[in-house]
C-alpha cells in the first residue's frame, strides 16, 4: 500500500472534506468509518441530540466523504469504497441497549449496498466490514463508565464465543478488500465477529 495519503479533518464538515478532495488527484480506495460513536441505551434513553449526533457522525460523515470522492473514481473508471459497519446492525436479531448505534450501522449496510448497485457498471466496488466487539480505547472507556465495570466486561466477553475481543490487527486482516484479490466482491457486509450470535 505505498502512496497512502493521510489527512486530518472533521468528517462531519462538508467544506473540509471538499477542500481535501480537491487536493487529491487519484483515489483507488476510500476507507470510511473509523470515526464513530456508541450510544448506550434503548430508544427511551435516546434523546434527540443523541440520535442526531450518532447519525451525523456514524452515517452522514460517510455520505459526505463518498459524495466528495466518488466523482474522482468515476472519472478514472475504477475505485473501491470500504465502509465500517458492525455486527450490531441489521445482522443480529438485536443488541441490548444499542438502539441508535445499531440503527446507524444498519444504515451503513444499506448505503453500501446502494452504492454497489448504482455504480458497479462504472467500475466502482463498495463493501463494508462488520466487526464484533473490538478491543479499542473507546471500548475500554465505555466498560469503565458502567456502574459495574467487571460485570460489563464479563457481559461483553460472554457474547464472543472465541473468549476474547477482536484486535485492531484482526480487523486489518481484511485489507484484501482493498486489493484485486477481492475484485469480484461488491455490495457485501463482511463479518469478523468471533462467532458472536452463533
Amino acid at each position: 500500500f505505498s502512496g497512502i495519503q493521510t489527512h486530518v479533518l472533521d468528517v462531519t464538515k462538508e467544506k473540509q472534506i471538499d477542500e481535501f478532495a480537491n487536493e487529491v488527484e487519484r483515489l483507488d480506495v476510500l476507507l470510511c468509518g473509523w470515526s464513530g460513536f456508541v450510544h448506550h441505551g434503548t430508544i427511551l434513553d435516546c434523546e434527540e441530540k443523541d440520535w442526531d449526533f450518532t447519525m451525523n457522525l456514524n452515517v452522514h460523515s460517510m455520505h459526505l466523504m463518498i459524495k466528495a470522492f466518488l466523482p474522482k473514481m468515476l472519472a478514472q473508471k475504477s475505485g473501491n469504497s470500504i465502509n465500517m459497519s458492525s455486527k450490531a446492525s441489521s445482522i443480529n436479531l438485536g443488541v441490548v441497549n444499542r438502539c441508535v448505534y445499531s440503527t446507524s450501522r444498519a444504515a451503513v449496510i444499506g448505503l453500501t449496498k446502494s452504492l454497489a448497485a448504482d455504480f458497479i457498471q462504472q467500475g466502482i466496488r463498495c463493501n463494508c466490514v462488520c466487526p464484533g466487539t473490538v478491543d479499542t480505547p473507546s471500548l475500554q472507556d465505555r466498560i469503565q463508565a458502567r456502574p459495574n465495570p467487571e460485570e460489563a466486561l464479563s457481559d461483553f466477553l460472554k457474547r464472543q464465543k472465541t473468549g476474547r475481543f477482536a484486535t485492531v490487527e484482526d480487523v486489518a486482516q481484511l485489507c484484501y478488500l482493498a486489493s484485486n484479490e477481492s475484485a469480484y466482491l461488491t455490495g457485501n457486509p463482511v463479518f469478523i465477529d468471533g462467532a458472536w450470535g452463533l
